[in-house]
């Protein structure tokens, strides 16, 4: 490598280096911080506190359209796999009346192309893809969001 070269690729690591310095310090300026506090990776952080579940309740309004709706309980101890779905002990359509559950949408009937299925589509039946239990944790960042107006 001729001395233009090696003396472009200094250049180019240098101006590397200063990016990460600049980036690094204006993280640190508008208090960005990591989730782990002030502990370097070297030393043990503080064990979290666990978040509760919200005790079972109403269904939780939506925030936006198409928005899968938020499960009010918790799931903790449910198995989801190839073979049972807790979920469905409860919501099919044979048993929701006898639960009060909410019963599964039609929407979980159809396949990618939009076929009805006599059963749940694969591609919907792992519920927690979609739906997820509410914990009464605060947001890890400050949120603005507003509901769409339509939903409110």
């Amino acid at each position: 490598m001729n001395s233009f070269a090696r003396w472009m690729v200094m250049g180019w690591m240098a101006c590397f280096a200063l990016l990460g310095v600049v980036s690094t310090a204006s993280a640190n300026e508008g208090g960005v911080q990591s989730l782990r506090g002030v502990h370097g990776l070297d030393s043990n952080a503080s064990e979290p506190d666990f978040k509760k579940w919200n005790e079972d309740q109403k269904p939780i309004k939506r925030d936006y359209l198409q928005q899968p709706p938020l499960i009010p309980h918790s799931v903790e101890q449910y198995r989801i796999n190839l073979r049972q779905n807790r979920c469905l002990s409860c919501h099919s359509w044979e048993t929701y009346k006898q639960s009060g559950a909410t019963k599964i949408s039609l929407t979980h009937f159809r396949d990618r192309y939009g076929s009805e299925l006599a059963d749940v589509s694969p591609g919907r039946y792992f519920c927690t893809q979609c739906h997820v239990p509410q914990r009464n944790a605060q947001p890890l960042v400050e949120n603005t969001f507003k509901p769409v107006d339509a939903l409110r």
